[in-house]
């Protein structure tokens, strides 16, 4: 899977009337869409299938990470940005200053931050700080939380990453990622190295997890571990579960609320399924 996936179409030429009278120019049917590469996929298959149905519009959808997206946001060179993180007091305070513009935050799907490990991995589960001991260099034998003799190979994502964003704050709690840890360019890759090497760990949204095996996150009271899930994610009871988000400038109109609207439909939640990710609450 490519990093950076775009999905395009040639607009085609307005019907009568939908641009209003004579000497009128007509509303714009195109809408860019850019940010998260955990949520190009899902992006990538609302744009496809909403061309399919409207053909009249189009959708491009680029990847490259929440925070180039929100960059993309603040310099109005996207209408929709995909963040997998909340954008930040300083990056919103930024668009209102340059725009004159709030930013309108739309939660769009749900997704459990996955921890990855290849299938050969005896590791049945982790805890939180076992985790967090791994990721900040503490932990560096699988030996010491139960598993095989081997060093562990941890790989991350880079720090333009929402999901990076999101997994140091939550599960390392602002502490710094160990110089050990590698850093690759989108989920997709940290799928394929973990599913290429027996001593490694990885993390990514829940969609990716394909040719890998899910760890379940032990409670650090000795509860059940979990797994993400459509219950446990919605419920919290999943504690990497988050919300994936479009971010527009101000109140979405014309044809960016149409896309919207349809995402936020039962037929454009229904996709969050079909990708593997979860339907936002009440959809």
């Amino acid at each position: 899977m490519k990093n950076v996936l775009a999905v395009a179409a040639v607009a085609a030429v307005f019907a009568s009337g939908c641009g209003g009278g004579p000497g009128t120019a007509p509303r714009s049917r195109s809408v860019t869409v850019k940010g998260s590469d955990t949520m190009v996929i899902l992006g990538q298959r609302w744009a496809e299938t909403y061309m399919k149905e409207h053909p009249g519009v189009s959708i491009q959808v680029t990847g490259g990470g929440s925070g180039t997206g929100i960059a993309a946001l603040i310099n109005g060179a996207t209408d929709i940005c995909e963040a997998s993180r909340p954008m930040k007091d300083k990056e919103k305070e930024m668009v209102r200053s340059r725009h004159g513009r709030d930013v309108k935050e739309i939660p769009v799907a749900l997704d459990g931050v996955t921890i990855y490990v290849n299938q050969a991995n005896p590791i049945q589960s982790l805890t939180q700080a076992e985790i967090k001991g791994i990721y900040t260099g503490r932990i560096t034998n699988w030996r010491e939380v139960g598993g095989r003799d081997e060093r562990i190979v941890a790989y991350s994502r880079e720090n333009n990453s929402g999901t990076y964003v999101f997994f140091k704050e939550h599960v390392l709690g602002d502490d710094d990622f160990a110089r050990e840890v590698q850093t690759l360019p989108g989920t997709a890759a940290v799928v394929n190295a973990v599913s290429k090497d027996p001593a490694s760990i990885g993390y990514g949204g829940v969609a990716y997890a394909t040719g890998i095996r899910e760890v379940p996150i032990r409670p650090e009271n000795g509860g059940e571990p979990v797994l993400p899930s459509p219950a446990t994610v919605r419920s919290g009871l999943y504690p990497l579960s988050r919300n994936l988000f479009f971010y527009t400038i101000g109140e979405p109109t014309g044809a960016v609320k149409d896309f919207i609207d349809w995402v936020l439909s039962p037929e454009g939640q229904k996709i969050c399924e079909t990708v593997g990710y979860y339907p936002v609450a009440g959809k």
